[in-house]
């Protein structure tokens, strides 16, 4: 029993035995141990955090939160290392001292970047932005086609694409097209000439848009009649579409059968029109 004591002192002892390196800088055994423990039970809860929140992401963010998780884990361990450093007898104050300036010049170079990855984490795990949702962004139109941590990309109507910094979404005002659904409502204004027969108006426009292969059926179309303007009775046709993203298509279309079927059946489309007085001089009225 005397020995196993013996032996228990000994390796108390040598545990707390104190290493120097220089005239600053000194750790025991037992310290190392602890900081061996440390990481290895810090690798551990990492692991299990990132289990559990997998779990609820689909395989496309699954892919998309890798890159954020590194980084999630490398300022872990920063704050482990520096906790051991501290355990071991290295002064961190002197480290902070002496790289602060860094530190906030990096932090301020970094400032949007880190912005666009936060942003990026919020419309992932909220899913307020979908891949194949047409949005309007600061005036910009655009089909969703990929949504990444910093950046998302859109394609817009002319087929260019648009690369929107994910703050864009936190800090402007975010139209989503497609957020209630895919069926989107639209119109297209026309003005006939006073004494227009309305009802053939009528009857005519819910034609153009009932033979349009787009505009569907369910709900009707309809026909709305606004004003009386000052040179026109101001109409607008109803419509429905599930394919917004070619909205001005389908708009362009109907003004092309607009003009047809107006012009078959003589309908007028009238302008602004303005008469003009010329009144003469009293010089050319002595002349």
């Amino acid at each position: 029993m005397d020995k196993i004591l013996n032996y228990i002192n000994k390796l108390i002892n040598y545990l707390d035995y104190e290493f120097h390196i220089g005239e600053n800088i000194s750790f025991s055994m037992r310290a190392l141990i602890i900081v061996i423990f440390v990481f290895i039970l810090t690798k551990f809860f990492l692991k299990l955090f990132r289990k559990i929140l997998f779990r609820s992401l689909e395989e496309d963010a699954k892919y998309k939160f890798k890159s954020v998780f590194s980084f999630f884990n490398y300022f872990i361990y920063i704050i482990v290392t520096l906790i051991t450093f501290d355990t071991i007898g290295i002064d961190i104050t002197a480290i902070f001292a002496a790289s602060a300036a860094l530190l906030v010049g990096v932090g301020l170079a970094l400032r949007t970047y880190i912005e666009d990855i936060i942003s990026g984490i919020f419309i992932i795990a909220d899913k307020s932005v979908h891949v194949g949702d047409v949005i309007q962004v600061e005036g910009k139109v655009g089909k969703v086609q990929n949504i990444n941590l910093r950046t998302t990309r859109a394609v817009t109507i002319d087929n260019k694409v648009l690369i929107i910094p994910n703050h864009k979404f936190l800090k402007s005002i975010l139209f989503s097209w497609t957020e209630n659904g895919a069926i989107t409502k639209d119109y297209v204004e026309v003005g006939v000439s006073y004494g227009t027969s309305i009802e053939l108006v009528q009857n005519l426009l819910l034609k153009i848009a009932e033979d349009h292969p787009k505009i569907i059926k369910n709900p009707k179309p309809s026909v709305l009649f606004c004003d009386f303007g000052d040179n026109a009775l101001e109409l607008k046709l109803l419509f429905s579409l599930n394919d917004s993203f070619n909205v001005e298509k389908v708009k362009s279309d109907i003004r092309y059968s607009v003009y047809k079927i107006f012009n078959k059946n003589n309908i007028e489309i009238p302008f602004p029109q303005r008469e003009l007085w010329i009144k003469k001089s009293n010089l050319e009225n002595e002349k």
